[in-house]
Order: structure tokens, then C-alpha cells, then sequence
């Protein structure tokens, strides 16, 4: 609703402005144009993120230095801050960095946002870039409208330069024609109040465009033109550093608490840094002065020396708040806590990642290991174990043995709130996914993940089945029985346990094909001893009939617990090496080699005797 009501009063201000002054059509003309040429580079660099993006971004920000080097770095390139920032909530939300991480890329994409103004300052206002805008956007319409998705990508970077070159030059020439009419000087404000009150004139312009750069380029271009002061410039300066962390929290709206609290550091940071900057700011001109007179810039360049103010105060902010990302990320942890919901909700299902394909796959991973824990904890409390115990060290039959009294849990309504709905979002996102932009191997990790979430869904309804009997015999009086259900409880204990093992210690990929395929052999042995064991029990009448054919059908319920959660076992926690899991894939055992393998089992164990 807030944004219609923008929208709307955005419309009637410009119209009126329109109305009263035509040369103000120019300026704003320059103002879309260069947001239509921010907008068509983030689209051409969209070309480019299907896997070559991630891969950087995950060498790139295993450290604080490293994190604010890409935030530099890619700011610099894309020239829009708000992209890299809302680039980075989109990967901490995938998990694909953390916290600590984003930040470092803010404080970067903060330092790399300065050389938008050194560009514009120090190239964009003594050359004609208009005449290189007009080649730029032939070229790129042309290749743009090709098939190939690289060199449509190439067409929007270069169409998006050349809406960017002629939106600077049609402020330029727009402000040159307003000083004609009208003397913008003639509101300049000094001292404090004009200080504050530019400063945010400065945000309510980069929350209305949307981009700081934009703002910045608007306030080179007026302060050549002499039409506002150089100490409102500065001011103005500040305004829009604060006011672009505006579209990062928009960003962040739709996204887990991890996006937020990227977008809540964001905020902090730059408001800390402009508040920072108005506190000093007669320090900070004098250190203009200082620096531009050591770079040989004139005492009258005050577009060049607005760049300086820009880098000098932003690399201050960065300076004072390094020592603190840390505690900064604590506070912000403690403030946006994680929420527990009775109703399982996506964490990672982002519309952002939709089109960047590796990101798509990491999200829609994390989103399965997240429906995965939710199975797991069902899972256990199902055959009445508690979660600590199976990820303790006790030894699955002391757990097995302490048994006092079944956990009481609602399988029903624990399939439908925490297991049906989030694996409906997970295939609801997988058909949403770009999937001409993915590789095969992206195409076929997301068809595993899609059967491992299948395989939940299947191995919680065979639990309820189960737990039906193991409630009721458990308890019951004929000790026979018991035992029997104990052994079942004791089956998928042990591959529980080693699941548990295997997810906290995902690394082990030497050990996990070898436990995966010993626990398949022990799952087919223990079928075949649990046959053996109910026909004796049959013969000496020690159960009746109904509990045979309860443990009989339990049994089966049983072996396909089992087996689908070794499936489940072999796509989440496979290696993320493409050769190391097809060799993983090839040591896995055959039906007639598991046959085998029981039978060299049981010649051994005869031979022992």
C-alpha cells in the first residue's frame, strides 16, 4: 500500500514540476534514463551468475578481507551498490555465506561505490559520453535481440552503458538549461541546518530513485552546473548513502531472518557512518582540502572533491566499524532472533535465487536438509526415541533397553504442518526455477532432491503404520512381542545413529559409501533373521496369529523405512565433487551383490563358531 502511495505522489510532484518548468522535463529524462541503464546492466550481468557468480562469490568471502574485496570490486563493476547488497542478502539467505561475510561485502560495496563518482566527476562532465552512448545501444539492441543467452547478456550490459552515458549527459545539459530560469543557490542553507536538512533531502531522493549512485550522479552533475552549493553537496553526499540501504531492507522483506539482519547491519552501518560524517564534517573539508591539494586538484574542482568527500567518509565509517562486524553481528543476531514455527515454513525459497542457477540448487539443498531435520525429529519420536539420544554416544541398545513408556506424538498432524507443506514448497520452487539456465548436473541434483523429499513423505507414512503397533505392544503383555519390536526399534536405530554421524561429520565421504552399503546388507540380513525368528515364535506358540501378522506387516513398514532413508543418506550427504560422487555411485551394491555379501557374512560366521 505505501509503495502506491509513493508511486502516486511521485507522479503528481513531476507533473506539477513539468507544468511549472520544462526545462526540468531534461533533468528528469536523465534521471530514467540512467535508472533504465542500472536496470538493463543488472539483467546483462544476470547472464553471467548462472554458476560463475557463486563460484567466485564461495572463494571469494571465506574471510572478512576477502568479503569486503568482493563487495568492492562487484560494486565497482555493476556500479549499484543495491544490487551487491541485495545480491548478498540472497546468498546468506541460501546459506551460502554467513553473516559475517555479508557484512564485509556491505562495508566493500560502501568503498566501491565511491568510483562512481570519481568516474562521473573526474570523466563523464568534461567528455561528450553522449557519443558513446549512441553506438553502445545499437550494438546492444542488436545482441540483444539474439538467441544466445552470453551475448544477450552483453547487449543489456552495453545497452545499459549507453542509457547510463546519455542519462549523464541529459542532466548536465538539463541543469545548464535550468540555470537559465531559475538559481537553485538561492535556497542554499549553511551551518547546521542546512547540513541536516540537505542530508536528508539527500535520503528522500535515493528512496525515491532507488540508487544512491543515480542520486550521486544528479548532485555532480547540479554542482557543475552551480546550482547548489559545494557544503549542500556534501550534505547531500551523506543523504544518499543512508538512503540506499532503503532498497536492501525492501530486499529483505521477503527473504529468512538471515536477510534481515544483513539488511538490519546495513542500515546500522551507514546511518553510524553518516552521523559520523555530519559530526565531523568541518574536519572532513579540511582533510579534502588536504588530500585534493596532494592530487593536484584545484581549489575550484569541487565535483573531484565531492568524489574525495565521498571516499574519505565512507572509508572512514568502514575503518570505525571493523573492529566491531562481529559484535555488530551478535547485537543484530540477539534483536532478530530465529523463530520457531508449529507450521514448518521455507527458510531459503527465495524469488531471487529463481534465476541465478547455482543459487537455485543451493537453495532448494538447504531447503531439504531443512525439510530433512523436521523428518528426522518425526522420525524418531515416532519409534519413540528422542532426538539427543540418537545423536548422543550412548549405544543404540542401552537406548533401546532404557525404554520406559511410548513419546506421545501426532503423526498426522506432524505430516501435515512440518512435511507436506514444505515439500510442496520445495517442488512448487523447483518448477519456478530457471531450468534452461541450468546445467545437466543442476538438473539432475534438483531430480534427486525432489526424490529425497519424496522419500520423507513415503518413510512418515510407514511410520504411522508402525507406530499404530509398536504403541500398543510395546506396552503390552506378551513379552515375546516386545522383544520382537525392540529388535525393529534397534533396526532403524542404528541407521539413525549413523545418519546423525554422517550429517555432523559430512566430510567423511571415505567412510559413507561403506557405511550406506554395510547398513543395506544389515537391512536384508535382519529381514531374513526376523523371518526365521517369527516362524519359531509361530511354532512354539508363543504368539498368536493376529500379533504374527502385525510384526509381519511391521516388518515390512520397517524395511522400507530403512531403505529410503539410505536413499535419503545417499543424495544429502554425497560429495559436492561431480567425479568423487560418480565414483561413489559405482561402489554402490547391486541386489545380487548384497545377496552375495550376506552369504560370505554367514560363512564366516559359521566358521567362527
Amino acid at each position: 500500500m505505501y509503495r502506491k502511495i509513493i508511486l502516486l505522489t511521485v507522479f503528481i510532484i513531476l507533473s506539477y514540476g513539468f507544468w511549472v518548468s520544462p526545462n526540468l522535463k531534461q533533468i528528469a529524462a536523465g534521471v530514467a534514463m540512467f535508472l533504465l541503464g542500472m536496470l538493463a546492466l543488472e539483467e546483462g550481468f544476470k547472464a553471467f551468475t548462472g554458476g560463475l557468480l557463486e563460484k567466485i562469490l564461495k572463494k571469494t568471502t571465506n574471510n572478512l578481507w576477502k568479503s569486503m574485496s568482493f563487495g568492492m570490486v562487484t560494486t565497482t563493476l555493476m556500479q549499484s551498490s543495491s544490487l551487491v547488497s541485495i545480491i548478498a542478502i540472497s546468498f546468506l539467505s541460501a546459506g551460502l555465506i554467513t553473516l559475517a561475510s555479508g557484512i564485509g561485502i556491505i562495508f566493500g560495496a560502501n568503498l566501491g561505490t565511491t568510483t562512481g563518482a570519481w568516474l562521473v566527476a573526474g570523466f563523464g562532465l568534461k567528455v561528450d559520453i553522449s557519443a558513446y552512448a549512441m553506438p553502445m545501444l545499437v550494438f546492444g539492441v542488436i545482441l540483444i535481440l539474439q538467441k544466445s543467452k552470453e551475448l544477450k547478456g552483453i547487449g543489456y550490459i552495453l545497452t545499459g552503458l549507453g542509457f547510463l552515458f546519455l542519462g549523464i549527459h541529459y542532466m548536465k545539459e538539463g541543469f545548464e538549461l535550468f540555470r537559465e530560469h531559475i538559481d537553485l543557490t538561492a535556497y542554499a542553507m549553511t551551518g547546521l541546518k542546512g547540513l541536516l536538512i540537505y542530508t536528508l533531502i539527500g535520503i528522500v531522493a535515493t528512496v525515491i530513485m532507488q540508487s544512491s549512485h543515480a542520486t550521486l550522479v544528479l548532485i555532480i552533475t547540479a554542482l557543475a552546473s552551480q546550482q547548489i552549493t559545494y557544503d549542500n553537496a556534501l550534505a547531500l553526499a551523506i543523504g544518499s548513502n543512508v538512503g540506499t540501504t532503503i532498497t536492501a531492507i525492501i530486499g529483505a522483506m521477503s527473504v529468512g531472518v538471515n536477510g534481515k539482519r544483513l539488511a538490519a547491519a546495513h542500515l546500522v552501518f551507514n546511518v553510524i557512518t553518516g552521523l559520523v560524517a555530519i559530526a565531523l564534517i568541518s574536519q572532513l573539508m579540511i582533510a579534502v582540502d588536504w588530500l585534493s591539494e596532494r592530487l593536484n586538484i584545484t581549489a575550484d574542482n569541487y565535483t573531484l572533491k565531492l568524489a574525495v568527500f565521498h571516499t574519505l567518509f565512507n572509508l572512514l565509517g568502514v575503518v570505525l566499524m571493523l573492529p566491531f562486524i562481529k559484535k555488530l553481528g551478535d547485537v543484530i543476531t540477539k534483536l532478530l532472533p530465529d523463530k520457531d514455527y508449529d507450521i514448518a515454513e521455507p527458510i531459503y525459497l527465495k524469488d531471487s535465487a529463481l534465476n541465478l542457477p547455482e543459487l537455485a540448487v543451493e537453495a532448494i539443498l538447504n531447503e531439504t536438509l531443512n525439510l530433512y531435520n523436521y523428518f528426522f525429529g518425526i522420525l524418531c519420536h515416532g519409534l519413540s526415541f528422542k532426538v539427543e539420544d540418537i545423536y548422543s554416544n550412548t549405544p543404540i541398545r542401552e537406548v533401546v533397553d532404557s525404554f520406559e513408556k511410548p513419546i506421545p506424538v501426532n503423526l498426522n498432524e506432524e505430516y501435515t504442518n512440518k512435511i507436506k507443506g514444505l515439500y510442496t514448497e520445495i517442488v512448487n520452487f523447483i518448477g519456478r526455477t530457471a531450468h534452461e539456465n541450468m546445467s545437466q548436473e543442476q538438473n539432475n541434483e534438483m531430480f534427486e532432491l525432489r526424490s529425497a523429499g519424496r522419500s520423507m513423505l513415503t518413510g512418515i507414512k510407514n511410520t504411522k503404520h508402525l507406530h499404530k503397533n509398536l504403541s500398543k505392544y510395546l506396552n503390552g503383555p506378551n513379552p515375546y512381542v516386545r522383544v520382537e519390536y525392540n529388535k525393529i526399534r534397534y533396526r532403524l536405530g542404528v541407521i539413525l545413529r549413523s545418519l546423525a554421524e554422517m550429517q555432523d561429520d559430512p566430510d567423511e565421504l571415505r567412510t559413507m559409501i561403506s557405511t550406506i552399503e554395510a547398513l543395506r546388507v544389515g537391512v536384508t540380513q535382519a529381514d531374513q533373521q526376523f523371518i526365521v525368528d517369527i516362524d519359531q515364535l509361530i511354532r512354539d506358540k508363543k504368539v498368536t496369529g493376529a500379533m504374527a501378522t502385525s510384526l509381519m506387516n511391521d516388518n515390512s513398514y520397517t524395511n522400507n523405512i530403512a531403505n529410503q532413508l539410505l536413499e535419503i543418506a545417499a543424495i544429502l550427504f554425497k560429495s559436492a565433487d561431480a567425479n568423487i560422487h560418480e565414483v561413489e555411485q559405482s561402489l554402490m551394491l547391486d541386489d545380487q551383490e548384497i545377496a552375495d555379501a550376506i552369504a560370505t557374512r554367514k560363512i564366516k560366521e559359521q566358521g567362527s563358531i
